[in-house]
């Protein structure tokens, strides 16, 4: 019943609380917006520079468009929430009791190659019990040491010129995740983005109270998300693209003229086939099923820690 769901996105309606949430991220993202004058990202190629030029989308000047990546697995390999709980461990914020339980989320992640929703639930739930009572500044400046350590390596080269070719081209780039807002805005600066939606932790004082503004920015909420940002923002999402490697992100997919499957989980892949969406698989370089914005040069490797992920899910068969 949920997977028939997902199939037909624009007859689920959004719950009160993914709307909630969606213009509780869409605020936070427009507070936490680079300043105009910030140059944009720098880790892009020349390769990568010169296909950006040579392709027809995104259309240059057009104000009115912008393009919205998912995170997990789509700009990064991974999921940032489980690589943020690794650097929290380091610096003794739990237990190693806490930590294999971050550490089985992290490899059932990589075996499935999908968000799993009662695995990343149980993440999220373990992330807020750990923060809680902590500021939210303290977070973001441990944030900015752990993006160094865990995720900047991480970072799919060719979904980061898909980024790079909309900045060129004068547009505004935004990340869209579950991962903890704060996380997301500190991986959307370094990679000169725009900003980031993302999942709003409630804090009173600057402090955290353990509990969520209306629900993860996950599925429908994302959709609401972007719905609202764009809104806020005056953008024309016929005009506007999104990037996504998960079955769970049609809804934001079906919002934008320009949708794209990257790295795409088995069912988003035969979603999109069935509408012509454009395909893009960085973990095997294989050619995209219709072309839209040319691939970066060099294909990152997903497969870090496969081996140890197998064996973790053999012994708890």
């Amino acid at each position: 019943m949920a997977a028939l769901g997902w199939l037909t996105p624009r007859r689920r309606p959004a719950t009160a609380r993914s709307v909630l949430a969606g213009e509780a991220a869409a605020e936070a993202a427009r507070k936490s917006t680079l300043p105009d004058d910030q140059p944009p990202g720098t880790e892009r190629g020349a390769a990568a520079k010169a296909e950006a030029e040579e392709a027809p989308f995104p259309v240059v000047g057009d104000e009115r468009a912008a393009a919205f990546f998912d995170l997990d697995n789509t700009v990064m390999q991974g999921a940032a929430i489980f690589h943020f709980g690794r650097g929290l461990y380091k610096r003794k914020f739990f237990q190693r009791r806490e930590l294999t339980r971050f550490a089985w989320q992290q490899a059932w992640f990589r075996l499935a190659g999908v968000e799993d929703p009662e695995h990343m639930q149980d993440a999220r739930d373990s992330a807020l019990s750990i923060v809680k009572g902590h500021r939210v500044s303290e977070l973001m400046s441990i944030g900015e040491e752990i993006y160094d350590e865990y995720m900047a390596d991480r970072i799919w080269p060719g979904t980061r010129a898909l980024a790079q070719a909309h900045l060129d081209a004068g547009q505004r780039v935004w990340l869209v995740t579950a991962a903890p807002v704060e996380t997301a805005t500190i991986i959307a600066r370094r990679l000169g983005l725009t900003g980031a939606l993302g999942t709003v932790a409630e804090s009173v004082g600057g402090v955290y109270t353990g509990r969520l503004v209306g629900e993860p920015l996950h599925g429908p909420a994302k959709a609401e998300a972007v719905r609202a940002l764009a809104a806020a923002e005056g953008l024309d999402l016929d005009r506007c693209a999104a990037y996504s490697d998960s079955h769970n992100d049609i809804p934001m997919l079906s919002l934008v003229g320009h949708p794209y499957a990257i790295n795409p989980d088995a069912k988003l892949r035969k979603h999109a086939r069935a509408l012509d969406w454009r395909l893009r698989d960085y973990r095997t370089g294989r050619k995209a099923a219709k072309v839209g914005i040319p691939a970066a040069a060099g294909v990152g490797a997903i497969a870090g820690g496969t081996a140890a992920a197998v064996a973790l899910h053999r012994r708890r068969r």
